[in-house]
C-alpha cells in the first residue's frame, strides 16, 4: 500500500540538510537540554525546515518558560500547516502554563478534533471540563479516550497519531513493523485497515477487517469497522446484515444500535430507520448528535418540518454544536430569525469554539446573512469558513490537474477506435456527471418520475473500481489507471460492467432503466465506455460563475476539496469543461449537454430532449417531479421538491466585488467580463 513520496531533487536535497539539526533537535530535548534544542531547530528552520523544526522550536521555548514566544511561533506554524494537531496541543500546554484554562480547553479540543490519538490533549480535557456542568459530555468522551488510548501499544499509538498528521507511509511503515512482531494484534490490525481505508483502497481494509473479526469475533469495535467499511463501499445490504447479527448478539447496545438506523437508512428502510433513532432519543434524549442524525434522515424522507424540530432541538442541547446550524441553512429554504443570527455569531466568536464547529457556524452565518441581504458580511463568513476549511484538507491542485491530462492522453480517438466490441451491453444505466451543484439533482428528480428509469443516489463503484484500477505501491510513470486498462481483455471489461449492474441493483426498484448522479464521474467516461458501451450520460452544465459560486458557498459533508479556494474552483470547473470537450471529440453523441439555463427557461422542452436521448417516450409526470416523493439525498433536496425557479440564476452577482479569484482562474471565455 506504500506510496513513493513525490519530490524533486532540490526537495530531496533540502530534506537531507534539515534531517540531521531535526533528529538532534529531538534527542537534546528528550534529554532536557532546551537550549541546544531551540538552537538546533532554529538550524533546521534556516536551511528550509518545515513544520517539524517550527514545532521543535515552539516546544523548546515552552520548556525555558518563554511561554509568549512559544505561541508566537505556534501562530506561525498555524498558518504554514493549519491542520496539525500537535500544534494545537502546544498551544493548550502554553496557555494553561499562563493559566488561561478557557484558551487552553479551547486548544485542546481543536487538537483532538484534528488528531483524536493525541493522549495528553484528552488527559489535559479531562480536569479542565470535570468542574463545569455544560462540558459534561466532553469530560465523559475525554476519560473514554485516555483509558483506550492507554492501552495502546505505543508503536501503534504512535501510528494512529501519524495517520490524523498525513504521514500515511509512516504510519504505514511502523504498524506493519509492529505486525510483523505481533501478527495478530487486533489494534493493530484495525489501524492498518483505516491506512487502507485512507488510501481509498476500502477493499483491502475490508479483507484486513475480515481477518481481525475472524480472530476476534467478541472485538465490537473490529465488527463496527468492517460496516462503516461496508457502508463506504456502498455494499449497504452487507452492512445492515452485519449491523442485524451485531444487534442480535448484543442487543441494547447504544452504539450497534445507531449504527443499524444508520444502515436502516442507506438501504432506504427509512420507517425503521427514523423509528429506532427516536427510540434512542427516549432514552438518551440530551444526545445533540442523534438528533442531527434525526434530522439528516427526516430531510431526506421530504418531512421537512419535523426535521427543523430535530436540528432545533441539537442546536439547543449544544448551541455551538455548527453542524446542527448548518444543516437548518443547508435546508436552503429555512430563514433563521434575528435570534438565530445573534446566537450563530455569538458561538462563531467564541474562542472555546472547536474548529469543526466554527467552520459549520461560518458557513450557516453566510447563508443565513444572504438572505437578510447583507452580502458583505455574507461573504466575509464564506470565505472565512473556505479558509479554515480548506487548512483541514491537503487536497493538491497539481495532482488534480495530472489526473485529468491522463484522461485527456490515454482515451485518444485511436485507442478507442482500436478497440474491439467489448462491455457489457446491458442498456440499464443512465449516468448523470459534471460539477457539484450543477442541477444534476434535478435532472434526476426529473427523469426518475418516467416509469422507465430508477433514481438511485451518487453511486461510487465507478470511482472505486478506478481506485482499484489505479493500485497502490510505488509505480512507474504511465502506470496505474487508465494506463491499466490497455491490457484488459473484452471478457474482463464486461465482468466488470457486470459487477457495476450486480452492486447498484440494491437501489433499484424494478424500472428498465437506473440513474447514477456521481458528479465526478466525468473523470472516468472513457471506463464507463469500455464497460458499459450502450450506458447513456448526461452532462449537468451550468452557467460556469454561478456554478462555481454555488459550490464555494457549499459545506460539503466530504470530498469536493477542489472547492474551498476561489483559484482552485476555477481551475477545476475550466479543466472539467476541457475533458468534457475531449469526450465530445474522441466519443461523439455518447454525452447529452442540458445546460441549467435552458432547463428552466423550456422545462417540457429539455425533458423531451433528454427523453429522447434516452430512447424512451414523452410522459407528462416528469413535468410535475417535485410532487414525487422519492427520499433525495443531497444538499438540493429541498428545492427539487419545489416547481422550477429562476431565482438562483444570478444570486452570485450580489458577490461580485469579492470573486475576481475565481473569474481569473476561469479565463475570459468562461467568466463573463466584470462589471462597472
Amino acid at each position: 500500500m506504500s506510496r513513493a513520496p513525490e519530490t524533486t531533487p532540490a526537495a530531496s536535497a533540502r530534506a537531507r540538510s534539515t534531517d540531521a539539526p531535526l533528529e538532534a533537535a529531538g534527542r537534546a530535548l528528550r534529554r532536557g537540554d532546551f537550549a541546544a534544542a531551540e538552537e538546533l531547530a532554529r538550524a533546521a528552520l534556516e536551511s528550509g525546515g518545515g513544520r517539524e523544526a517550527r514545532y521543535l522550536l515552539a516546544v523548546a521555548c515552552r520548556y525555558q518558560g518563554r511561554h509568549r514566544e512559544a505561541l508566537e511561533e505556534l501562530d506561525a506554524l498555524q498558518r504554514q500547516d493549519p491542520g496539525y494537531g500537535r500544534l494545537y496541543q502546544e498551544r493548550g500546554h502554553n496557555w494553561l502554563a499562563l493559566d488561561e484554562p478557557f484558551r487552553a480547553l479551547a486548544a485542546f479540543r481543536d487538537a483532538t478534533a484534528r488528531n483524536p490519538a493525541l493522549l495528553a490533549s484528552w488527559k489535559a480535557l479531562g480536569p479542565l471540563t470535570a468542574a463545569r456542568p455544560e462540558w459534561q459530555d466532553l469530560a465523559r468522551e475525554a476519560a473514554i479516550q485516555v483509558r483506550a488510548l492507554s492501552q495502546l501499544p505505543v508503536e501503534i499509538l504512535s501510528a494512529r497519531s501519524m495517520l490524523h498528521e498525513g504521514r500515511l507511509e509512516r504510519a504505514e511503515t511502523l504498524c506493519r513493523h509492529y505486525l510483523q512482531r505481533n501478527p495478530q494484534q487486533v489494534e493493530g490490525m484495525r489501524l492498518l485497515a483505516a491506512i487502507a481505508s485512507q488510501h481509498g483502497q476500502l477493499e483491502e481494509a475490508e479483507f484486513l477487517l475480515d481477518s481481525a473479526v475472524e480472530f476476534y469475533p467478541d472485538n465490537l469495535l473490529a465488527r463496527l469497522d468492517r460496516v462503516n467499511v461496508l457502508y463506504r463501499q456502498q455494499k449497504f445490504s452487507r452492512a445492515l446484515a452485519e449491523a442485524e447479527a451485531l444487534d442480535q448478539r448484543l442487543p441494547g447496545n447504544r452504539s450497534i444500535r445507531a449504527t443499524l438506523a444508520n444502515q436502516y437508512i442507506a438501504v432506504g428502510r427509512f420507517e425503521d430507520g427514523i423509528a429506532l433513532l427516536r427510540a434512542l432519543l427516549a432514552e438518551h434524549p440530551d444526545d445533540p448528535a442523534m438528533q442531527l442524525t434525526l434530522g439528516h434522515a427526516l430531510k431526506t424522507t421530504g418531512e421537512t418540518a419535523k426535521a427543523v424540530e430535530a436540528y432545533r432541538a441539537a442546536s439547543a442541547i449544544r448551541p455551538d454544536f455548527g453542524d446542527a446550524w448548518w444543516s437548518l441553512a443547508n435546508l436552503k429554504t429555512f430563514r433563521f430569525s434575528a435570534d438565530d443570527l445573534a446566537q450563530m455569531r455569538e458561538r462563531e466568536a467564541d474562542e472555546n469554539t472547536a474548529l469543526e464547529d466554527r467552520i459549520h457556524l461560518c458557513f450557516a452565518l453566510g447563508k443565513a446573512l444572504e438572505d437578510a441581504g447583507d452580502y458583505a458580511s455574507s461573504f466575509d463568513c464564506y470565505q472565512r469558513g473556505n479558509r479554515l476549511r480548506r487548512g483541514t484538507l491537503r487536497y493538491d491542485a497539481a495532482r488534480m490537474s495530472q489526473r485529468l491530462a491522463r484522461q485527456r492522453a490515454f482515451f485518444s480517438a485511436d485507442f478507442l477506435r482500436g478497440r474491439p466490441a467489448s462491455g457489457c451491453e446491458a442498456p440499464d444505466p443512465i449516468f448523470i456527471v459534471g460539477m457539484p451543484r450543477a442541477g444534476s439533482t434535478l435532472l434526476e428528480q426529473i427523469l426518475s418520475a418516467h416509469s422507465a428509469i430508477d433514481g438511485t443516489m451518487e453511486l461510487n463503484h465507478i470511482p472505486a473500481l478506478a481506485q482499484r484500477l489505479n493500485g497502490h505501491g510505488t509505480r512507474a510513470p504511465g502506470e496505474g489507471y487508465p494506463e491499466r486498462l490497455q491490457g484488459l481483455g473484452s471478457d474482463t471489461l464486461r465482468k466488470l460492467g457486470e459487477q457495476f449492474l450486480e452492486e447498484a441493483s440494491v437501489h433499484r426498484q424494478g424500472a428498465a432503466f437506473f440513474i447514477d448522479k456521481m458528479p465526478n464521474n466525468f473523470r472516468h467516461i472513457g471506463l464507463i465506455h469500455l464497460i458499459l458501451p450502450r450506458a447513456r450520460i448526461i452532462d449537468a452544465r451550468r452557467d460556469a460563475m454561478a456554478c462555481c459560486f454555488s459550490n464555494f458557498k457549499q459545506l460539503f459533508a466530504s470530498g469536493q476539496e477542489f472547492s474551498y479556494d476561489q483559484a482552485e474552483l476555477g481551475r477545476y470547473y475550466r479543466e472539467y469543461v476541457e475533458l468534457m470537450e475531449h469526450w465530445d471529440a474522441v466519443l461523439p453523441g455518447k454525452v447529452l449537454r442540458v445546460q441549467h439555463e435552458d432547463l428552466l427557461a423550456d422545462l417540457e422542452g429539455q425533458v423531451r430532449r433528454m427523453l429522447d436521448f434516452l430512447g424512451l417516450p414523452f410522459e407528462t409526470q416528469c413535468l410535475e417531479y417535485h410532487r414525487s416523493e422519492r427520499a433525495v439525498r443531497t444538499p438540493s433536496s429541498e428545492q427539487v421538491r419545489q416547481p422550477l425557479f429562476r431565482s438562483a440564476v444570478d444570486q452570485w452577482r450580489h458577490y461580485a466585488p469579492w470573486l475576481a479569484p475565481l473569474r481569473e482562474a476561469l479565463g475570459q471565455s468562461l467568466a463573463p467580463p466584470a462589471g462597472p
